[in-house]
């Protein structure tokens, strides 16, 4: 399986007064730059997958609207929505079973945490870059299964 680990783009702030609000959180769209990146990335992606790669996203519409540059049939999944726990995250994406490319579109921290349990054994607060895409293999060999980081890409390289 490939999973494709790609956190959502740069998003509107919240207003203060609205900084406790889950709801609110959840309605943040791109800001231009976010648009921006999330269309390079998307790019990048685009030129690497095979076109029936699987998208699967949060809620959030800052997450929806990263997606969408890559996917208009993005799978939206609750179970990635922000605060998400890394088991859920890896269930829903059904890690490692599925023999697939699938790209997960979402948060910190749970992205970070998940690259971190898949490459070195625990969660840790790994920091993963807006619009930051982290390529993850996994594979078994001589009995063993293993996760092979393939790419790292930040978009100010792309």
């Amino acid at each position: 399986m490939n999973l494709i680990l790609w956190r959502h783009a740069e998003a509107e702030d919240l207003p203060d007064a609205l900084s406790l609000s889950r709801h609110a959180d959840l309605q943040r769209p791109l800001t231009r730059r976010g648009r921006k990146q999330a269309e390079v990335s998307a790019k990048w992606l685009r030129a690497h997958l095979p076109a029936d790669t699987r998208v699967l996203c949060s809620p959030a519409l800052r997450t929806r609207e990263t997606a969408a540059a890559l996917s208009a049939e993005a799978e939206i999944s609750d179970a990635l929505a922000p605060g998400a726990d890394v088991s859920a995250v890896l269930a829903a994406v059904e890690w490692p079973e599925r023999p697939e490319h699938v790209v997960v579109v979402g948060h910190q921290p749970w992205i970070g945490r998940v690259a971190s349990l898949l490459l070195a054994g625990s969660e840790m607060n790994w920091s993963v870059r807006k619009s930051g895409i982290w390529w993850l293999t996994g594979r078994t060999r001589e009995s063993e299964a293993q996760t092979v980081l393939r790419a790292v890409i930040n978009p100010e390289f792309l």
